[in-house]
């Protein structure tokens, strides 16, 4: 008794088999070329730190882990490729088309394969990648603790120096100039906080690694700036100029593990729930923060203003503001009594004007850190669906090319890896800077990604060869009106000998045509766009073409070397290429609505029409060479 399944189930095993040794392989690379670039993002901290083999030992464990969830969707590509590459490469994949399996039938053990790895690939994510990524960022903040002066970023405060927050708008590589530098200085409580402001400034560390020297240059110290209500007459306040200031910062040197306590906010070092409990929190603490910052700008804003609905009206009556009349008063005054209130006025909008520059920079922080744990729950999500897309682009181009080994499959997986980076990190970037919705940043990959793969797998489906050399040559040659030339060569054995007369014949009729073909279409002009995309296409030509085509057929059995050497120099005609790009007439017309694509078509249009008229002179010159040709070698 026979099972016909039976042999089906074997071959699945083969299949998982191949796939999987495959996949081995490919992991172990992508995830050393991933372990390679970060190390290479972290060489400059562990130059010179004296740190053991321990310490780079559990740097790359845990950078190991961190990176399995990306690492896996490019291994499986990479898999996927080599796969059926081989299968097509070795004729495995026609004997299995050949009996009846249809490529998704075969690729079905796979997908149930891949969608297991990609519930692993979340569980990394969601349970064992948070818990490195904690202990990953504690080494790293413990290395980096060993010269702090080096950690401080760009655009964003530095927090880690107790008692300081820091912010750095450009740093100069070269010199290690810091440019536009803000220090809250709250080394001596929260009440008596300095904020310093320069130019630029120069850190510099210490010989013993216990302090680092921070010098300042051209700006500006304000002290005392928890008070800002404006009624207020007597409010302690004092602002420094000076063009060096030097500031003593306390640092722990010499590498010692950190807690990791203080890292837990943390986005990457969180799960799903831990994430949406964050996401909760940081939502109402930024709205409160954002709430408490619009009433001190309220209140702190100059008296002028008549839309008292936006000002607390109960802080205004209790000030007796509505009955205080400036103008006046500063009429009344004094020349000196007016220049030192202008002073007085202009120092304080300095004052002012730097606090809610830093606020406005702390919320912009705040907001970050937020969407930053948004991007952190969807890609919980898009890495594991990124196994399954990151399959259905690899196994079909597999099954097109039919290239096996590490060349083709290296050098397209590469290449979508890259188109997948760039918008993944479009993405990110700018949903994380508020640009776009959370989602679409997070999903701009995925949603780009999938069609390509739905396109690839419906082609492999139709045995397409959109991937092989002589597709893509004849595609370039469409699409850039490149000529193709002819390869007649004297044949050996010729089983019916040209009629010559009826040829020439022929050839004087096509020479004839192709000068009034010419003179009628008026092909010296531009293309008429009512001809290009509304327009049916032209017959006039095809007949003609066919005609030339037939002609050339029939005198290629020819064994007159001049003959057939006449015969190649007839161009190979595109009759259509001038005319309507599509058959049916409504994508005629919206292509020409989509801009660009209409004057793509237009371009292509106008440089076919440019051939065609080169190719119909040609036509005639050699339509009367070749029938002198035939008298001179007495053939008619």
């Amino acid at each position: 008794m026979k099972f016909p399944w039976f042999h089906i189930k074997k071959l699945d095993l083969f299949i998982i088999k191949t796939f999987t040794s495959n996949l081995m392989g490919t992991f172990l690379i992508c995830l050393f070329i991933f372990i390679m670039q970060l190390l290479w993002r972290w060489v400059d901290e562990f130059v010179e730190k004296g740190l053991d083999f321990g310490v780079l030992a559990q740097f790359f464990a845990l950078g190991s882990i961190t990176l399995v969830s990306q690492a896996l969707p490019l291994a499986i590509l990479l898999a996927a490729l080599m796969t059926f590459g081989n299968f097509g490469e070795k004729l495995e994949l026609l004997a299995m088309k050949a009996a009846g399996i249809p490529l998704f039938r075969i690729m079905l053990p796979l997908i149930i394969y891949c969608t297991v790895l990609g519930g692993i690939s979340f569980y990394f994510q969601n349970v064992v990648s948070p818990y490195a990524q904690m202990k990953l960022l504690t080494v790293m903040y413990s290395i980096k603790q060993t010269s702090p002066e080096s950690e401080i970023p760009e655009g964003t405060f530095y927090d880690r120096l107790e008692g300081y927050n820091i912010y750095v708008e450009h740093k100069d590589k070269e010199t290690g100039i810091l440019h536009n530098v803000v220090i809250y200085d709250m080394s001596a409580g929260f009440d008596n906080a300095n904020i310093l402001v320069s130019d630029s400034a120069k850190i510099v560390g210490t010989a013993d690694e216990k302090h680092m020297i921070l010098t300042m240059y051209s700006g500006e110290q304000f002290s005392n700036l928890t008070d800002q209500q404006i009624n207020k007459k007597n409010r302690p306040y004092r602002r420094e100029t000076f063009s060096v200031k030097e500031v003593l910062i306390e640092v722990d040197g010499g590498f010692e593990m950190k807690d990791a306590s203080f890292l837990k906010g943390n986005a990457a070092s969180k799960n799903i729930k831990e994430l949406e409990i964050a996401i909760d929190s940081l939502t109402l603490s930024n709205d409160s923060i954002g709430l408490q910052n619009w009433k001190g700008v309220m209140r702190s804003t100059y008296r002028g203003r008549t839309d008292f609905d936006a000002i607390d009206t109960t802080f205004m009556e209790k000030n007796n503001l509505y009955s205080i009349d400036v103008d006046s008063l500063y009429r009344v005054s004094t020349k000196q009594s007016k220049l030192v209130w202008k002073k007085a006025q202009l120092n304080k909008v300095k004052q002012l004007s730097v606090d809610y520059d830093i606020k406005h920079k702390i919320m912009r922080s705040l907001d970050k850190d937020l969407n930053k744990h948004k991007i952190s729950w969807w890609e919980k999500f898009t890495l594991s669906v990124g196994c399954l897309i990151f399959f259905f682009i690899g196994a079909p181009l597999g099954a097109i090319v039919r290239k096996g080994g590490l060349g083709y499959p290296v050098l397209i997986s590469v290449a979508t890896f890259i188109l997948y980076y760039i918008f993944n990190t479009s993405g990110s970037k700018m949903a994380r800077e508020g640009e776009w919705q959370i989602w679409y940043g997070a999903w701009l990959s995925t949603m780009i990604l999938a069609p390509l793969g739905a396109f690839f797998t419906y082609q492999a489906n139709k045995d397409s060869g959109i991937f092989n050399s002589d597709s893509i040559k004849a595609f370039f040659r469409m699409l850039f009106a490149i000529p193709e030339k002819r390869h007649i060569s004297i044949k050996e054995v010729i089983i019916e000998t040209p009629d010559y007369a009826n040829d020439a014949v022929i050839l004087e009729e096509l020479h004839n045509e192709a000068r009034l073909y010419k003179k009628v279409n008026k092909l010296k002009r531009l293309p008429s766009i009512n001809k290009i995309f509304f327009n049916e296409k032209d017959n006039t030509l095809d007949s003609f073409n066919e005609k030339l085509e037939n002609l050339i057929e029939e005198m290629g059995n020819s064994k007159n070397r001049k003959v057939i050497i006449h015969l190649n120099e007839f161009p190979i005609l595109a009759p259509h290429a001038t005319t309507s790009p599509f058959k049916r007439r409504w994508l005629n017309i919206l292509s020409i609505v989509i801009f660009p694509i209409g004057i793509l078509i237009y371009l292509r249009a106008l440089k076919f029409r440019i051939r065609l008229v080169k190719d119909l002179i040609k036509i005639e010159s050699n339509t009367k060479n070749l029938i002198n040709i035939l008298k001179k070698e007495k053939l008619i």
